[in-house]
């Protein structure tokens, strides 16, 4: 059995999704806050259990007789909650053997930043325990883009800062495709891998690719650093929000390089960020 935390999010659902039709037997793990998916009721091996990291007696009995767990903090909890030792104790205490846990890129390449503090501590304790591990840091997602659907609904315009500032942005399915595999197979045991899209792009440029995909002309806007904090910190830890800016507008050379690890894990290249708007422009109409 294997455990799927933040099995509403973007990730995790594709994750459920993905083990489910590789026949594994699958526990999708939230909060409560985000709808379930429907679809998981007809799966087979699909159960649908709530829980809170912040809680470990919820996640002990949500994780309870499970061998794997994909483990993935979000919101208030990347700055704050239960010791990540004491997290790891307590899914090992129940059975899990085997976590695929989400970082982020960021954690490497700005680990003085006190955003990234709780993830990196996750990462060390992972390292000292004696779980089977894997660590994905995903760089910038494209779903982040998500942010435009109701501006392009209301007003067919497309709003964000750093307009011409490209990153190698992630499709989420890719990450859940190496959560599965590292969850499922052999020879990922102690890697951390960097999980970037196959080229550069900027806003601007994913602008022009959802309104390709929408099949009319779309108005690009540019924020100000300080009109995208205020919209970011609407759903966001105000840290996360700035450390976040600071990769989109003032990005390492590091932040902008094309890793080649999802090829390497997977056998395929990454996806890139318009084949993402085709597959997703149902969600901005």
């Amino acid at each position: 059995m294997i455990v799927v935390t933040g099995a509403t999010g973007n990730v995790g659902s594709q994750l459920v999704r993905t083990l489910a039709e590789q026949g594994e037997k699958v526990v999708a793990v939230s909060r409560g806050e985000k709808p379930v998916d429907p679809a998981w009721g007809n799966a087979a091996g699909v159960e649908y259990r709530r829980a809170d990291l912040d809680d470990l007696d919820s996640l002990a009995e949500a994780v309870s007789g499970a061998r794997a767990l994909f483990l993935l903090i979000t919101g208030p909890q990347l700055i704050s909650g239960p010791e990540p030792t004491r997290v790891l104790e307590t899914v090992a205490a129940a059975g899990v053997r085997r976590v695929v846990f989400v970082s982020s890129q960021a954690a490497v390449t700005r680990s003085d930043s006190a955003g990234y503090a709780r993830t990196l501590e996750f990462e060390r304790a992972l390292a000292d325990s004696d779980l089977e591990w894997t660590v994905l840091r995903p760089g910038a997602f494209a779903t982040n883009t998500f942010a435009w659907i109701e501006p392009i609904r209301a007003q067919r315009m497309i709003p964000a800062p750093f307009g011409d500032v490209g990153l190698p942005v992630v499709d989420p399915a890719d990450i859940a495709a190496m959560a599965a595999a590292a969850l499922t197979g052999t020879g990922h045991h102690g890697q951390a891998y960097t999980v970037t899209g196959p080229e550069l792009i900027t806003p601007r440029q994913q602008a022009q690719a959802i309104a390709e995909a929408f099949g009319e002309p779309l108005q690009f806007v540019e924020l100000t650093r300080e009109q995208a904090l205020g919209n970011m910190i609407r759903f966001m830890p105000e840290p996360v929000a700035e450390h976040t800016l600071e990769i989109l507008g003032t990005p390492t050379p590091e932040e902008q390089r094309i890793s080649t690890d999802v090829e390497r894990a997977l056998g395929r290249p990454a996806s890139g960020y318009a084949a993402w708007a085709q597959r997703n422009i149902a969600a901005y109409r």
